[in-house]
């Protein structure tokens, strides 16, 4: 984690340097500024591997932040919440965080937070392997590593999708969730094991998490790709 670069992005003085000196310690190197436009500036200049941005920070706030971020960039997100059942967690995840944490947090929790966000891109960007860790297959008749799905065609090896012949530009955290539902379709999944295998929560988590990011992968493979079954879960149709 030495090389990993963090842009984190707080207003207030002392959970900012505490936070830093805590990610630092752990061996990030971070960059912390007090605002959003000095966040936008920061993340331009420097390109970090993972941006912590607090919702409510002055100049250009954190869900603006982050949706300016995802317009030029798929690094993953984490919005810092001060309320669990704000409106602005689900703002931040339909603006295109990953994920969220609320404050006030323990070092060790962000800390693993991190770690698995940054775990999670980095199975999203490997390649021939299914999302349940077994080698990709085919399906439909095209080349191995390529299932199809109706118009949607999904490359387990490229990590490309594609619907009807168009590319689709997935988040790795969308692509990791599309690549759950395609090693089981017509399977239904529950939000609980989509936390467990996309998220890698091994605790309970915050399902809405889990119903935004459905909407959004929705929004760009099609709406009725994946089905909602009311009381159990989702699943993709085959």
């Amino acid at each position: 984690m030495a090389d990993t670069h963090v842009l984190f992005v707080e207003d207030d003085d002392v959970i900012r340097e505490a936070t830093q000196l805590a990610l630092e310690r752990d061996g990030f190197a971070v960059t912390a500024v007090p605002d959003g436009l000095s966040g936008l500036a920061a993340f331009r200049a420097d390109r970090p591997d993972i941006a912590l941005l607090d919702v409510m920070v002055p100049g250009l706030d954190g869900v603006s932040l982050c949706r300016r971020i995802r317009d030029e960039s798929t690094v993953p997100v984490i919005m810092l919440s001060a309320r669990a059942d704000s409106i602005d967690v689900v703002l931040g995840l339909e603006a295109g965080a990953d994920d969220y944490v609320t404050k006030p947090f323990d070092g060790a929790v962000l800390v693993a937070r991190i770690r698995a966000v940054l775990r999670r891109f980095g199975h999203a960007a490997g390649a021939g392997r299914g999302a349940a860790g077994e080698p990709a297959g085919e399906r439909g008749g095209g080349r191995p590593g390529v299932l199809a799905f109706g118009d949607l065609a999904v490359d387990t090896e490229g990590m490309e999708v594609r619907r009807a012949g168009a590319p689709v530009a997935l988040t790795p955290t969308e692509m990791r969730l599309l690549l759950e539902f395609s090693s089981s379709p017509g399977t239904v999944l529950s939000r609980d094991r989509l936390l467990e295998r996309v998220w890698e929560y091994d605790w309970g988590g915050d399902t809405r998490v889990v119903d935004v990011h459905v909407q959004r992968l929705r929004a760009k493979i099609g709406q009725d790709r994946i089905e909602t079954v009311r009381g159990f879960g989702y699943k993709l149709r085959a």
